[in-house]
C-alpha cells in the first residue's frame, strides 16, 4: 500500500485517545473553527480508505448487514445530526470498537464474542455514536497538538498491527507508547469517556435497550482483566475505573424500566456466525455446538451453529436435519433459509437454491445478504449475465463498498468487458487508499477506449477526479 501517510497515523491515534470535553458541551463555533464537519467527513473517508487497505476484514454479508442496520437504528434516537455513516468490520477476535471523525464506525468481530447480549453490544455502539455526536475529535485537536507525532504514529502502527493479526507484537508496540502518551491524555480522555457513557446510556434507553447492560459489560471486563498485563484493545482505548463503572451503574438504574430489551434471538444467531469465524477447525466448532445443544436441546443458536459447522465438515445429511428443524420453528427466517442455501450449494443443488432465493427476494427485494446469495448462486451456475445484473443492483445499494467493487471487476473480466474491468478496479483501489493503482487502472482503461471518444473522455474525467482527490487528501493531512 502506497498511500499510508504519517499524518493519517496521527489522525487515528487522535481517535484512539479522545480528548477534551465538558459535561454539557456547546458544539458551535469553537469546534467548527478548528475543523468543520465537512472537513471531518473528508478526513474520516481518507482514514477509512487507508485502514481498509491495511487490515483484514470480515466480509460476511449477514454480519455486515446486522452491524449497519443496528447502528443506524441507534443513530435514529441519538444526538447525531450527520448520519452519513460508513462501516468497517475487522477480522480480529479482540474486543474493540471505535468511532472516527466524519461518521466512521469500526467494529472488531471480537466485540460480538465478548458482548453476551444484544443490549451489551448496543451499549458499546451507543457509546461510539456519542463520540461522533459530541465531535470529540474536533474539540480535542488543540490538546492533541502537544503530543509528539512519532509517538502517535508508533502507537497507531501497533494498533494496526494488532488488528491485522500481529498479535503480541502489535500489543507490545501499543504498550511501549501508551504509557508516555496516556499520562498527558488522561484527564481529557476520562472526561470524554464519561461524557460518551452518559450520552450513550440515554441513547440506549431511547432505543429501547436496558441501560444496565453498559455497566454490566464494563464490570465484567474490569474483573476479567484487572490483573492482566496486556488487556484487550477496548480497555487500552477506553480505560475503565471503579468510579466510571459506579457512575454508569447509578445512571443506568435511574433510566431502567421493566420493558427494556436485553437480548434477541437474531443477535445470538449472528454471534454464532462470528464464533464459527474464529474457530480454528470445523471439528472444534462441532464439539462446541454439540455440547451446547446437549445442555440446552431447544437452543436455536446452538442448533444453527451446529448446522453451519456440519456443512463446513461436509456432514450434509445431519446438517439437513438440523436446518429442517430450525425452518419448522421459523419458516420465514431469512437467516435459516440462507443456511439451507449454503447446504444446497454444497450439494450442487443450484436450481433448488436459485428457486429458494428468488422466493425470498419477492418478499424482501432489497435484502443485502439475499442479493449477495443470488449473485453467488448465479456464479456457481456460470450465469455470467445474470450475475453481472445482480452485482450491479448491489452496487446501486452499496456504491462505497470495496468488496462489491472487487466483485464487479471480477464479473466484468468474466464477461470480457476489459475496459469495465479496469474501471471497476480503479474504483476498488480508490476505496482502499491506493490511488497509484487506481490511476494506473484508468490509464489501462483509456488505452483500451482510445477509439471510443465519449468513453475515453469519461475515463479521463474520472482519472482527474481521483488525482484531485489524492492531492486534496495530501494537502489536508500534511
Amino acid at each position: 500500500m502506497t498511500f499510508f501517510y504519517p499524518a493519517l497515523l496521527v489522525l487515528a491515534c487522535m481517535l484512539a485517545q479522545p480528548v477534551t470535553a465538558n459535561p454539557l458541551p456547546s458544539l458551535g463555533d469553537s469546534s467548527s473553527a478548528i475543523i468543520s464537519p465537512q472537513q471531518e467527513h473528508k478526513l474520516g473517508r481518507a482514514w477509512l480508505s487507508v485502514l481498509r487497505g491495511q487490515v483484514r476484514q470480515l466480509e460476511d454479508p449477514l454480519l455486515k448487514d446486522y452491524i449497519e442496520t443496528s447502528v443506524y437504528r441507534l443513530a435514529e434516537t441519538s444526538q447525531l445530526d450527520d448520519r452519513r455513516l460508513e462501516f468497517i468490520v475487522l477480522a480480529s477476535p479482540q474486543l474493540n470498537a471505535f468511532a472516527a471523525p466524519g461518521g466512521i464506525i469500526g467494529v472488531n468481530g471480537g466485540l460480538l464474542l465478548h458482548a453476551q447480549t444484544e443490549a451489551e453490544y448496543a451499549s458499546v455502539m451507543a457509546h461510539e455514536l456519542a463520540h461522533l455526536s459530541q465531535r470529540h475529535f474536533a474539540r480535542g485537536l488543540e490538546a492533541q497538538k502537544r503530543m509528539q507525532v512519532p509517538m502517535m504514529a508508533a502507537m497507531l502502527a501497533g494498533i494496526i498491527a494488532t488488528a491485522a493479526g500481529g498479535g503480541d507484537i502489535g500489543m507490545a508496540a501499543i504498550a511501549s507508547t501508551q504509557a508516555a502518551a496516556f499520562q498527558e491524555q488522561r484527564r481529557f480522555s476520562r472526561q470524554n469517556e464519561q461524557e460518551a457513557d452518559r450520552i450513550g446510556l440515554l441513547n440506549l434507553k431511547k432505543a429501547g435497550f436496558d441501560p444496565r447492560a453498559m455497566p454490566s459489560l464494563f464490570e465484567r471486563l474490569m474483573r476479567q482483566y484487572r490483573y492482566d498485563s496486556m488487556p484487550p484493545e477496548f480497555l487500552l482505548t477506553h480505560p475503565l475505573s471503579e468510579n466510571r463503572v459506579a457512575d454508569t451503574q447509578s445512571r443506568a438504574e435511574q433510566y431502567h424500566a421493566n420493558t427494556d430489551k436485553i437480548d434477541s434471538l437474531y443477535y445470538q444467531l449472528i454471534r454464532t456466525r462470528v464464533q464459527l469465524t474464529f474457530e480454528e477447525t470445523p471439528g472444534i466448532a462441532l464439539k462446541r455446538f454439540r455440547s451446547q445443544l446437549a445442555e440446552t436441546p431447544h437452543s436455536e443458536p446452538a442448533r444453527y451453529g451446529l448446522a453451519l459447522a456440519l456443512i463446513r465438515a461436509n456432514q450434509l445429511n445431519e446438517a439437513q436435519r438440523n436446518i429442517d428443524t430450525l425452518l419448522l420453528r421459523s419458516p420465514n427466517s431469512i437467516i435459516y433459509h440462507l443456511a439451507a442455501i449454503d447446504l444446497e450449494l454444497s450439494r450442487g443443488q443450484f436450481s433448488q437454491a436459485q428457486k429458494r432465493v428468488d422466493e425470498l427476494l419477492k418478499k424482501h427485494p432489497n435484502n443485502f445478504p439475499l442479493r449477495k446469495a443470488k449473485y453467488e448462486i448465479q456464479l456457481k451456475q456460470k450465469d455470467i449475465a445474470g450475475a453481472e445484473q445482480s452485482i450491479n443492483q448491489l452496487l446501486k445499494q452499496r456504491p462505497n463498498d470495496p468488496d462489491i467493487w472487487f466483485e464487479v471487476a471480477e464479473i466484468r473480466g468474466l464477461s470480457n468487458n476489459i475496459i469495465g474491468l479496469h474501471e471497476a478496479r480503479a474504483e476498488y483501489f480508490s476505496r482502499v487508499g491506493d490511488y497509484t493503482q487506481a490511476i494506473q487502472q484508468l490509464d489501462f482503461a483509456r488505452q483500451r477506449a482510445s477509439n471510443n471518444f465519449p468513453r475515453a473522455a469519461r475515463i479521463d474525467a474520472r482519472q482527474q477526479e481521483l488525482i484531485k482527490e489524492e492531492q486534496d487528501i495530501k494537502k489536508m493531512l500534511n
